[in-house]
């Protein structure tokens, strides 16, 4: 499908210089990109010049130098040849060596100098010669050995050094080196036969067999091709004037192969560089055909060449030459070249380029595979072009997919959005008078203009419902000659809205732009204006559809507009030429999108990417292929926004796999698919994911449901982007969808494939960086969302609300509806089920469907205990037909329900579909009381129960009997007690609050107290004793010495308790209190000091803790720092020197001693858990690991851990104890021990300011130097690559424990009591 359009045209012709001699030979030196050629010998002058034919580009013209290299007398060194003649020309760009081979036998090497100009410095020097003659020479392309023939039918085989290799003879033996075997195609004995078989002729063996007859214009010649590997040689020569064959040696010089006989072959020979085909010439009587050769010597395939305006091909001296990748095929004739190319087994006439005198020769470029340099008599040609699809507009609604291929004097025109052909084949062909040169179409696809070698073709695009028609002529012009008489060679064609055609051509003065008008009222061409075209070499494509500009690129990458006649500067431009060009305007913002010929894509100056090899541009996205074989789409943006999606086509809509070598044709949006062709030419539409969803967006914001829906459907999109991409509006609208989707099953299919997800935030999230989405996307579903219901019932209720209010309700509203409360979550059966029962009062057969439809939906089994549920016993029967139930466990289950009184009939059915609650309700209606006690027990429903017989004294008190009973067998006594208390059993209440704890022992003694007949004062005392007991067991002081002062009327016993709890104050005043002062002195005095003690000794245990800690933390962070692997991974044996690999993560390396970070302390070698028998010891080495953490041995990794957190609860000890310290000073101070209470002062001051220090020391504000140190020993812990277990977690969790930020226990300051001093 891709057209070769002219990108580089320029020529030099010899005639401008001092010597008239005839250009004879040319070759291209790659390295400086510029073309050597050979002037003469001839019969006037037997000198040899050598030139060098450089290009000087500017940004206002192309110019053309020839500059002299060497010049030297060339005499014919054989009398029978009167005039040399250059064999070969070749250029070493590595050593600037120039080779040429003469006819005469002489072997010459010219050697330019790399610093001085060219004409200095030259040095010539004949290497040798062959006294036989030479008919012809080439170089192998690795530029290692020449292949000579001599006129003695020898071959010849030289190095680099021109040392000889080796050398062969052509003899007719040779014509026996391949066997070329007969397998018996069309013999009888390997024929099927069947009836008529001998009628049949087998169509595998030709009507006549070739003798290999030399053809009468055969010039005898011998050529000489190379394969592009280098590795074979073919020779095409006569062979004693028997035939014509060719010869295939190895690199060796080994005879590899030779030619089957063909009639008529003549010498043209060329071995395509990809090595699978030798091209040749056949010169038949009407025709000229190129034959095709394998390596062995087989024919394979051919066509023949094509001539206009009833020219010949007869007497034309055909040559043929591929270019460098093997994808042209270039034809010399004897007045114009002919570019061919082949796909899907056609060969294309792509390009028909006249030459003004007799061609000599074509020299491709050996890098730049579709320029090449072309030689006649007096001119030099340089030409180059490019691959480019000629494709229509890519804008909706213009977007019809057309596509033009160039072949010969026919145009193929397909409009793929109307039918996808496949080529060779074309919807529409077109005959064009001469062959076509080139062919473009509007922006807006109105016009096609057709450029051909005599002028220029317009058509217009017709269309009928959206179906495009053959393209309909509108008018043509001829090209005339300059004012001067020039030729005008055209190259370019652009055509705008306008119907104005531009034409790009180069005329004896340069390039020039060629512009005419149509008028569609007298369907004639205005008279055509010129303009100097400077530098620029080809127009870019414009994909604004209103566009009426042209816009032509130059070769500095400036983009100038010529629609006016004038030269208008573009304020965007490439960073140099671009042969691929479009220019894009976005709302205002110009950007121009270019690729190499190196597959660089650039935005303006900015460089997208570096291997694309082909794009489109849509109103939406930047269409690209990959040489990854991806194809991608890139947002159109401002053009330092855009984003080029990564490799990752699973999870980025904007990259998807393509087949490898695939290349864009063209796209349309409107249809949401766009066309490849692969390598070998065949088609493939696909619709890429991410023009689906943008497509399908567009449909939605248009309110066009219908087509959206469609979509969604045909190209498995999920549903829920219908609702998902505008929430609102969709709400708005549901009646308009309704009725766009129309069918009933799809109205089904939208609401069943509803879920709980907004598929435009996880499926299909807009990968598209604007503003303006993300502010609609959050304003779309807050509203929803607040309110606490669920996506699908807010759409199911909304489409609800819609059916229920249509007057007329057919089948297939009512099966709408039905599944709509289905859908719902969860489903509202019992809602679904109402309709149906609705239905079968008003239609039985209406309502039959309904019960077959939501059988359909949802599980039968379920829909009949839903039935059931609704006590609609003859909507049960139905939904038990219509679920293929046994007749024989529903029907005597109906029939006795049938028999039942309705409440009964209801408990039933309830009880048995388990749902109690309901059973229960219906008990109490039945006033079966007895029986809804025992169903209560039974399913433990004592809340409801309770609940139904709040106003039934009598039930209810039975009910809460029934009630403490289980709630004691439960073993919650606090409520057991507090129902038997309710109903006024207090020795049972009594039993339950004794059994509940020290935490209701107020509840116990009241309802012990409450008890009929109350029980005896031992009785009494024994509980208060116990539960005294209980309370001081459980260091609750306060509360045992409240028992035994009122319970138990024994101050003595409180006293202690009170003075234990720290309650001094408490103490004193009670003694007071009950006129027993004495006991201050006996008693308090006591536990002052036994309070002062265990303090003394509390507070020196917790200084000599920290005096022993907090250094021993701040050495280990010390050796930390200072050698973290040495810390973290132990000493090596033999005192090592560590590598300087500390910053080298573990989990990817073993370290020199075989133990890593995370496997010191677990015994094992290998990190991770590969292998054999590992991951059965993981989980026992895991809690062998917790166990050294929690102990946090001395020497191991978790021992820093292990001091933190002991310094830790310290801290958090001495700021607990602070109450108790104070009410204990202030006790010392009122009994008068002042020099106790100070010492306790300065003891208590000196612990806090210790844990003040230690706080500030331990417990910095952040961690990063900790965390910094961490890395450096051991990398990072559990990132991506490893993921540790076992042992090693328990470590990788101590290190990130270490790393995160640790708040500092909270310590209060210390405040002295003034009265101490």
């Amino acid at each position: 499908m891709r057209n070769l359009r002219n990108i580089r045209y320029n020529a030099w012709s010899s005639n401008t210089s001092s010597d008239s001699s005839a250009i004879t030979s040319t070759c291209w030196d790659p390295a400086k990109d510029e073309l050597l050629c050979t002037l003469g010998p001839d019969a006037v002058d037997g000198r040899i010049r050598l030139l060098r034919i450089v290009e000087h580009v500017r940004a206002s013209s192309v110019d053309v130098e020839c500059q002299e290299v060497a010049s030297w007398d060339a005499p014919s060194p054989n009398p029978d040849l009167a005039v040399d003649r250059v064999v070969c020309l070749h250029h070493f760009a590595d050593s600037l060596t120039t080779c040429l081979v003469l006819e005469g036998g002489d072997i010459i090497v010219v050697e330019e100098s790399a610093t001085a100009p060219p004409s200095e410095g030259v040095h010539i020097e004949i290497m040798g010669s062959v006294d036989e003659g030479i008919t012809a020479a080439s170089w192998s392309p690795d530029e290692e050995l020449l292949a000579i023939t001599t006129k003695a039918n020898t071959v010849i085989f030289m190095s680099r050094t021109f040392d000889g290799i080796t050398d062969m003879t052509m003899a007719l033996e040779d014509l026996k080196a391949s066997k070329h075997v007969s397998v018996g195609w069309g013999k009888k004995e390997t024929q099927f036969q069947g009836r008529g078989a001998k009628a049949l002729r087998d169509p595998t063996i030709p009507e006549k067999v070739d003798q290999g007859v030399i053809s009468p214009t055969d010039d005898g010649t011998t050529s000489i091709s190379w394969r592009g590997d280098g590795s074979y040689v073919a020779i095409s020569a006569i062979e004693n004037g028997i035939r014509r064959v060719i010869r295939v040696y190895s690199r060796d010089g080994v005879l590899d192969s030779a030619s089957e006989p063909v009639d008529h072959m003549e010498s043209a020979l060329s071995w395509r560089p990809a090595g699978n085909l030798l091209a040749s010439i056949q010169r038949l009587e009407d025709r000229v055909d190129v034959i095709f050769f394998e390596r062995n010597g087989l024919r394979h395939g051919q066509f023949s060449l094509r001539s206009h305006e009833g020219k010949t091909l007869v007497t034309d001296k055909v040559q043929l030459s591929w270019n460098a990748d093997s994808t042209v095929l270039a034809v010399t004739l004897e007045d114009r070249i002919q570019l061919w190319t082949m796909g899907n087994y056609h060969w294309y006439l792509k390009q028909e380029i006249p030459t003004e005198s007799q061609l000599r020769q074509i020299a491709w470029h050996p890098e730049k595979s579709l320029r090449f340099g072309a030689v006649t008599a007096g001119k030099l040609v340089q030409a180059e072009y490019m691959f480019e699809v000629a494709h229509g507009s890519l804008t909706p609604p213009y977007d019809h997919g057309a596509v033009a291929v160039v072949d010969g004097q026919t145009l193929k025109v397909t409009p793929f959005r109307t039918a996808n052909v496949p080529p060779p084949m074309a919807m529409f062909e077109l005959s064009i008078p001469t062959p076509v040169v080139d062919v473009t179409f509007s922006p807006a696809n109105t016009f096609m203009a057709v450029l051909h070698q005599t002028g220029i073709e317009l058509y217009e695009w017709a269309t009928k419902e959206q179906r495009s028609l053959s393209p309909r002529f509108l008018g043509t012009t001829r090209f005339t000659d300059g004012q001067s008489g020039e030729h005008l060679l055209p190259l370019q064609i652009s055509v705008t809205e306008t119907s104005s055609a531009y034409c790009l051509c180069f005329g004896r003065d340069g390039p020039l732009i060629h512009s005419q008008a149509f008028d569609s009222s007298t369907g004639e061409f205005s008279p055509p204006t010129t303009m100097y075209a400077g530098s620029m070499f080809g127009f870019s494509r414009l994909t604004q559809a209103s566009s009426e500009d042209v816009v032509c690129q130059d070769a500095i990458g400036r983009l100038h507009g010529v629609a006016s006649h004038t030269d208008e500067l573009y304020s965007v431009r490439h960073t140099a030429q671009l042969p691929w060009s479009e220019v894009i305007d976005l709302a205002g913002n110009v950007i121009a999108v270019g690729l190499s010929r190196n597959g660089h894509l650039y935005a303006n100056t900015r460089l997208l990417m570096k291997n694309c090899t082909s794009f489109l541009v849509t109103p939406a996205h930047i269409i690209v292929t990959t040489t990854n074989h991806f194809l991608k789409f890139i947002h159109l943006t401002d053009v330092d926004s855009m984003e080029i999606p990564p490799d990752d086509p699973e999870k980025d809509e904007r990259c998807r796999s393509v087949e490898r070598g695939a290349r864009l044709v063209t796209a349309m949006p409107t249809n949401m698919n766009m066309v490849l062709q692969m390598p070998r030419g065949n088609l493939e539409t696909i619709f890429p994911r991410a023009m689906v969803v943008a497509g399908i967006r567009k449909l939605i914001e248009a309110l066009d449901y219908e087509k959206a829906f469609a979509y969604c459907r045909t190209q498995r999109v999920d549903m829920n982007i219908l609702y998902d991409h505008q929430p609102a509006q969709f709400l708005a609208n549901v009646s308009l969808f309704l009725e766009q989707v129309g069918d009933i099953a799809n109205i089904d299919l939208f609401l069943s494939s509803l879920r709980d997800e907004d598929v435009t935030q996880t499926m299909y999230r807009d990968t598209k960086a604007s503003k303006d989405s993300s502010s609609k996307e959050e304003l779309s579903q807050p509203s929803i969302t607040e309110e606490g219901s669920s996506k699908v019932n807010v759409v199911c209720d909304a489409v609800l609300y819609r059916l229920q209010k249509r007057q007329v309700k057919d089948h297939g509203t009512l099966q709408n509806i039905i599944t709509a409360y289905i859908c719902k979550t969860p489903p509202a059966f019992e809602d679904g089920l109402q309709v149906v029962a609705t239905l079968m009062k008003e239609d039985e057969q209406l309502a039959e469907k309904a019960v077959e439809h939501i059988c359909f939906l949802a599980d039968g089994n379920t829909l009949y205990d839903e039935a059931l549920g609704l006590y609609h016993l003859e909507l049960a029967l139905l939904v038990a037909q219509q679920g293929q139930r046994d007749p024989r466990e529903y029907l005597p289950y109906i029939q006795e329900l049938h028999q039942l009184p309705k409440l009964r009939m209801r408990y039933v059915i309830d009880d048995h579909l388990n749902r109690h609650v309901k059973a229960l309700t219906h008990l109490k209606d039945l006033q079966e009381h007895k029986e809804a006690q025992d169903y209560t027990v039974k399913h433990s429903l004592y809340s409801t129960a309770l609940s139904l017989y709040r106003y039934d004294v009598v039930n209810l008190a039975v009910l809460r009997s029934l009630y403490a009973i289980h709630l004691e067998s439960r073993s919650k006594y606090r409520e057991a007690g507090l129902t038997y208390e309710s109903l006024h059993d207090y020795s049972a209440a009594t039993r339950c609050y004794r059994a509940a704890g020290v935490s209701c022992w107020r509840e116990c003694l009241f309802t012990a107290q409450q008890q009929v007949p109350p029980p005896s004062t031992d009785s009494l005392t024994e509980l208060a004793s116990t539960l005294a007991e209980a309370v001081y067991e459980a260091k609750d002081y306060f509360a045992a010495a409240t028992i035994h002062l009122e319970h138990l009327g024994s101050l003595e016993a409180a006293i202690p308790c009170l003075c234990k709890g720290y309650h001094f104050a408490d103490a004193m005043r009670l003694c007071i209190q009950h006129l027993k002062p004495e006991l201050i002195s006996t008693l308090v005095d006591t536990g002052l000091a036994e309070s002062l003690g265990s303090s003394t000794e509390f507070f020196a245990d917790c200084k000599s803790q920290l005096l022993a800690q907090v250094p021993r933390i701040a050495e280990l962070r010390r050796k930390a720092a200072e050698d973290p692997l040495a810390f973290y991974e132990g000493e090596r044996a033999g005192g090592a020197d560590v590598p300087d690999d500390v910053s080298v993560a573990a989990s990817s390396r073993v370290t020199a001693g075989g133990a890593s970070l995370f496997t010191r302390y677990t015994g094992k070698n290998s990190v991770g858990t590969l292998g054999t028998g590992v991951s059965r010891a993981t989980s026992k080495n895991r809690r062998r690991e917790e166990k050294k953490r929690a102990r946090g041995r001395k020497g191991t990794v978790y021992e820093e851990e292990y001091l933190v957190n002991s310094v830790r609860r310290l801290v958090e000890r001495v700021e607990a104890t602070r109450v108790d310290v104070d009410r204990l000073m202030a006790g010392l101070v009122r009994r008068d021990m002042v020099d106790r209470a100070r010492a306790l002062e300065s003891l208590t001051a000196e612990v806090v300011d210790a844990c003040e220090k230690a706080v500030r020391e331990i417990f910095p504000g952040g961690n990063q130097e900790k965390k910094d140190v961490v890395q450096q020993g051991g990398g990072e812990v559990g990132g991506e690559g490893w993921k540790p277990v076992g042992a090693d977690a328990v470590l990788a969790e101590t290190l990130e424990a270490a790393w995160r930020k640790q708040e500092p226990p909270v310590i209060a300051a210390f405040e002295k009591l003034s009265l101490l001093g």
